[in-house]
């Protein structure tokens, strides 16, 4: 599709941490196949920290949730968008926010999945669709790169980890007395109907404890999933430890730590997965083979799918999740760790994922100030 050997490129996935952690590996395997290509990801701010710094990217593009509130606030971002000149635009979110933007880029051709895949205004705004044909997340988001000519690429992160939070990592690993190995629980999610029951978690805890002789540390984002957290500890007879608040980047620094995780469908899942961690993933209202964790050695749990469209399944209650027995998790916390014996000294690890990137030249933020 492209004869430039240095084209330039914008993708326009916007938020949700554990989608935008899915689509690094389409991002890495288009710099892989264009290496003199200008590379830029437009984003919402609460995922740029994780994105900042990474090998592939030229330009960090921080824009604030409300830049479509006003026909002045779009104008201006359509002017400052076009001022890089892009060919090409790929828009794995599929929304009309994320297929705006690649229309207001004035890229010529704007890469999105057809009618019925892509939602909402995207398949009109975008004019070079893909029909995707594979369940996982991250070999879908991979399909977008084929009018490239870019065919089963391997999926590669390679996220940056900054050195900061590792050794805040670090110290936090020493100070609770964790190595050499542990594992990290995540039990938030931001739908309700994805949630497992607290008390399950201390029970997994505790088997973990007995028969591993393994502790664990529950992480945990905003005062209500602190409460809960720390319900789930109380209950694990010594089996747990609470985290504190973490930044993104001290999360990822502390799950590549890890020797497992274990827990719901959401961001942290996929951040584990990101910087080589094994997971066991429990899911009701999401399908393990699409949203679970991405390669092999990962065990997702799911006793069935509470099916619905998107609103639906959020507002259901978590009866599929209940669904979901404690012995269930136990034997598939056992497989991931029978598989997969310690190689990583906690108090030294050898990370698989960089800590900076020699080619990001400029995190960019739109600002104005009548902007809220």
């Amino acid at each position: 599709m492209t004869n430039s050997s240095s084209p330039r490129f914008l993708i326009t996935r916007l938020s949700h941490i554990g989608d935008c952690i899915q689509t690094v590996p389409m991002l890495s395997a288009l710099r892989h196949a264009f290496p003199g290509a200008f590379i830029a990801w437009i984003v919402e701010p609460p995922v740029a920290t994780l994105l900042e710094g990474h090998a592939a990217l030229d330009e960090l593009i921080v824009i604030p949730r409300t830049w479509y509130s006003s026909p002045s606030r779009v104008w201006s971002v359509r002017n400052e968008l076009r001022r890089w000149r892009f060919d090409y635009t790929l828009d794995p979110q599929g929304l009309s926010k994320s297929s705006l933007l690649a229309w207001l880029s004035g890229a010529k051709n704007r890469i999105g999945f057809k009618v019925g895949q892509g939602r909402e205004l995207s398949p009109w705004l975008n004019n070079c669709l893909v029909q995707r044909t594979t369940e996982n997340v991250v070999d879908r988001y991979l399909e977008l790169l084929q009018p490239l000519n870019i065919h089963n690429p391997k999926a590669v992160f390679d996220l940056p980890i900054h050195e900061t939070a590792r050794t805040w990592a670090a110290n936090f690993v020493r100070q609770k007395q964790l190595a050499p190995t542990f594992y990290v629980v995540n039990a938030g999610a931001s739908w309700s109907s994805r949630m497992w029951e607290l008390d399950r978690f201390s029970a997994v805890a505790r088997h973990l404890s007995r028969r591993w002789s393994l502790q664990g540390v529950v992480v945990w984002a905003g005062a209500e999933e602190r409460r809960l957290a720390a319900e789930i500890v109380a209950g694990s007879d010594g089996g747990l430890c609470l985290a504190p608040e973490t930044s993104l980047q001290q999360l990822g620094a502390l799950l590549e730590m890890a020797r497992m995780y274990v827990g719901t469908d959401t961001g942290p899942l996929h951040l584990a997965v990101a910087v080589g961690t094994k997971c066991v993933s429990l899911h009701g209202t999401t399908r393990g083979s699409k949203s679970g964790p991405y390669g092999e050695g990962h065990v997702c749990v799911q006793s069935y799918y509470q099916q619905g469209s998107s609103r639906v399944r959020r507002a259901a209650d978590n009866s599929a999740m209940r669904a979901i027995g404690i012995e269930d998790v136990c034997h598939a916390c056992d497989r991931v760790l029978d598989r997969h014996v310690p190689t990583r000294d906690t108090r030294s690890v050898q990370n698989p994922c960089p800590s900076e990137s020699p080619r990001l030249r400029r995190r960019t933020v739109f600002t104005s100030p009548s902007w809220g």
